[in-house]
């Protein structure tokens, strides 16, 4: 399928899923979800959902909630969304943000230590 068109729907199931989470599910262990990225086949037919959470203690709970809603979600995509298919939806919890700043906080370290060496010499 075209790269261009698979784009084109990641990017509105990611503004639509948002929304539903924000708007129409009531479970307050989803409250706090953001939807980072949606990465769908190339058939359309699956779509991995990474989200990340407010607070890291409530991950577990929120995925398994996600996974409860799902099949709620993707009847109000039909509703809202103009696919022949809505693809089968896949919750994942994206550690980039975490990951980036951990990378922040060595950085942060070493120059710290860059300074603290340089005032020493």
């Amino acid at each position: 399928m075209n790269q261009v068109k698979i784009e084109r729907v990641n990017s509105l199931l990611e503004k639509e899923i948002s929304t539903i989470l924000m708007m129409e599910v009531k479970d307050p262990d989803i409250r706090f979800v953001t939807v980072t990225k949606v990465s769908t086949t190339n058939d359309l037919s699956y779509a991995k959902v990474y989200v990340t959470v407010m607070r890291d203690d409530k991950k577990e709970e929120t995925l398994k909630a996600l996974k409860d809603a799902k099949g709620f979600i993707r009847k109000e995509l039909m509703d809202r969304v103009e696919l022949r298919h809505i693809p089968e939806l896949q919750f994942i919890y994206d550690d980039s943000i975490a990951y980036g700043q951990k990378i922040e906080s060595i950085i942060d370290e070493l120059h710290e230590e860059e300074k603290k060496d340089e005032s020493n010499e």
